[in-house]
């Protein structure tokens, strides 16, 4: 039985409690009895607050559901429509113009554009990696990625090694040039009062933007030469006497790429968190990052490994002077949204908000870093960085607001020290998406289009209109890019540019990065100066966009192109010719088995976000918004007869067998078949049987219930 400790009226998960008064609160300057003394006021003055927002939620939902029956097979009337949207508040006035006031903002955040990571925080070895994250070896990023073609698997190979630095050698010529010859042909580099100098031929050549060279630093047996180009930095590092240096005529080893600027720590879609126990270890890494004492020992080979923090970079300025540069990329805690609520903190014997006891506890973690005095820091400029995921218009932006206002008094923190980044991924959002922004227009640090649930949640708000087309048609849809276009363009028009960033979403396939060195250049062209991806290598690669597009160049270009019409993103993606029956079997058996795939390891093993085979054994990157995708898909085309429950059940029998296989090397893996009762088995029918009635569409409700079936069952 769970012990329970009395906290002001609130019944606290006694590990939780322990947890925060012993671990979280000293070197705050926070007593116990004052944290769960405003923890306790939260509760009693917002937590009605957040069942009246959810309440309005389903009340929206069923009025718009009873609009598109009554309406029948009529052809599609977006004047109406809109004007029915208004009607019942779904929409509701733009703001004036205004510009937004977020105070002090680190320039990873406000000036610089580069890649962003997405980690569950819940796996310290990964939070690690994303935290070290800034710096990667364009060298290692491309031998070992299928960039170069396909992935090594054998031993070291020196044709591949030459075709990566000839690789490397033409990035170096297209973003710092020479006045004469290329970087392939360099046969050394050195620095003198006047900068770079690089032999060619036997003759010095000079970079042609001198000012690219901003400092040198030196370690025993290697030198390295900094660079900046958009704000950027890469360094080349001089070794002749390491095997890679040794075979380049300029002693070249490696070029080291600033890479991820920022992290997002993930409390959220990436981690299966469903009671004190998994909140605890949850917070207790973030803690260990605000402190700067994480630290995770594994084995790799035949050797002990420990992964920390790294430290800054330091070089020497052309004058002298110190020139010290982030170590790491500035991290960002995303928290829950409004719907969640744990037993962790019970009230009168009922749950309460999960993302208020996030607010409260990431925050409180998060002073450590601001009492830094000395060595790393995260936010050089005194910020916490709050990603606030799932929030359904302006009125529920103002709710976060509230709540983190209330946070910053009872934690003695300065108004607006907590700043909040906007999770664009719900659609009564995108629709009012300049009256959300003015909303926490003093403390919001960025914008990002999160493609995934908000194509989960297109489905759902449209679940009652009729079927939706098929996945490559939704991937095509008109109101995907007018979604993606009015991001930006409203971003800019409320004084982003220089102050937040705007941000797009996942690369979802991690081995396949030849394919997103082609594709995700897009992003920076689109105007966002962060784009998400989800590994180091892949932060590495998508470095190289940043300097081949100027993004500040395009969003000056941008500004004045005008809004896309919001009638385009407000259109469902409807079927309007019938699909061929092989059609809808294989996009029945491709979303069932994703679905099986994902669930399985989140229910059974308590992973969140991981690698997963798909129907073609393909490994995707899978979280609970892509979840929530192929659940709403297939119950939309459950809804409409596209397709029956006995098909659906029959895919996921035969689906589950396949993920059976797929899994087969893995110890802790528990089969589904044959008996196709066990609570993974039971969360996949739910998602898609129930899924109409699943609140927003969301797979939370499902997934935790199933999880913490399962942990009680183990």
């Amino acid at each position: 039985m769970t012990e329970r400790l009395d906290r002001h009226g609130l019944a606290v998960d006694a590990r939780l409690a322990e947890f925060i008064e012993t671990s979280v609160l000293p070197g705050t300057g926070v007593d116990a009895d004052r944290f769960w003394q405003g923890y306790a006021e939260l509760i009693d003055g917002f937590a009605p607050e957040n069942r009246a927002l959810l309440a309005r939620r389903e009340e929206l939902q069923t009025r718009i559901d009873d609009w598109h029956r009554a309406r029948g097979n009529q052809p599609w009337d977006a004047a109406a429509y809109r004007a029915f949207l208004t009607e019942i508040g779904y929409l509701v006035p733009e703001p004036a113009p205004f510009t937004i006031a977020n105070g002090d903002i680190d320039p990873e955040i406000a000036t610089l554009a580069g890649p962003q990571l997405v980690v569950p925080v819940s796996n310290a070895r990964f939070a690690l990696n994303a935290a070290n994250a800034r710096w990667g070896s364009l060298y290692d990023a491309m031998y070992g990625s299928d960039v170069m073609g396909p992935a090594p698997t054998g031993g070291f190979d020196a044709d591949r090694r030459d075709a990566v630095v000839a690789r490397v050698a033409a990035f170096l010529d297209e973003t710092f040039p020479l006045t004469a010859g290329s970087h392939s042909a360099v046969e050394g580099y050195g620095a003198d009062d006047q900068g770079l100098v690089a032999t060619v031929a036997g003759q010095p050549v000079r970079l042609a933007h001198p000012a690219a060279y901003v400092g040198t630093r030196s370690d025993g047996g290697d030198t390295g030469y900094l660079l900046r180009h958009n704000g950027l930095h890469v360094e080349l590092v001089i070794d002749p006497t390491d095997p890679i240096g040794a075979a380049s005529k300029s002693g070249l080893r490696d070029v080291v790429m600033e890479a991820a600027l920022s992290a997002i720590q993930d409390c959220e879609d990436s981690v299966a968190a469903v009671d004190a126990e998994d909140k605890v270890a949850v917070y207790g890494n973030w803690l260990g990052l605000m402190k700067g004492d994480l630290a995770e020992t594994f084995r790799k080979g035949d050797k002990d490994m420990t992964r920390r923090l790294q430290g800054d970079r330091v070089f020497a300025r052309p004058d002298g002077s110190q020139l010290t540069l982030q170590g790491r990329a500035l991290l960002l805690v995303r928290n829950v949204g409004h719907l969640m609520t744990t037993d962790a903190v019970l009230k009168d014997g009922q749950p309460t908000p999960e993302g208020m006891m996030d607010a409260m506890v990431t925050t409180a973690c998060a002073m450590h870093d601001l009492a830094k005095t000395e060595g790393p820091r995260n936010s050089r400029c005194g910020a916490i960085y709050v990603v606030k995921p799932k929030m359904h218009g302006p009125s529920e932006a103002d709710f976060a607001n509230r709540i983190f206002a209330h946070v910053e008094k009872v934690l003695g923190l300065p108004a607006n020290t907590v700043k909040l980044g906007l999770m664009d991924e719900e659609r009564r959002t995108s629709a009012n998406l300049a009256a959300c922004i003015h909303a926490i227009r003093d403390r919001i640090f960025f914008i990002n289009t999160g493609f995934l649930d908000r194509t989960g949640d297109e489905i759902h708000t449209s679940m009652q209109a009729g079927a939706f087309v098929g996945r490559d048609g939704l991937k095509s849809a008109s109101w995907l890019k007018s979604y993606e276009d009015r991001n930006v363009l409203i971003g800019l028009a409320a004084g982003m540019r220089g102050r937040a960033q705007i941000g797009k979403g996942m690369w979802a396939k991690p081995d396949a990065m030849a394919e997103m060195l082609e594709a995700k250049i897009g992003h920076p062209k689109s105007g966002a100066t962060t784009a998400w991806v989800p590994s180091p290598t892949a932060a590495t690669l998508h470095a190289m966009h940043y300097h081949a597009v100027d993004v500040a160049q395009v969003q000056d270009r941008m500004s004045a192109n005008a809004l896309p019409d919001l009638d385009t993103l407000l259109t469902p993606a409807l079927a309007t010719e019938p699909m061929a029956p092989d059609q809808i079997a294989r996009e029945l058996e491709n979303s069932a088995q994703g679905i099986l795939g994902y669930v399985v390891r989140w229910v059974d093993q308590g992973i969140g976000c991981s690698k997963v085979p798909d129907i073609d054994d393909v490994a995707l990157m899978e979280d609970r918004a892509t979840c929530r995708i192929s659940a709403q898909y297939l119950a939309n085309w459950l809804e409409h007869g596209l397709i029956t429950t006995d098909q659906v059940e029959d895919a996921l029998r035969r689906m589950a067998a396949k993920v059976d296989a797929q899994n087969a090397g893995d110890p802790a893996y528990r089969p589904m078949a044959p008996g196709f009762d066990g609570p993974a088995f039971q969360a996949a029918r739910d998602l898609i049987l129930t899924g109409t009635r699943q609140p927003s569409g969301y797979t939370e409700p499902a997934l935790h219930a199933r999880r913490a079936e399962a942990k009680a069952m183990a």
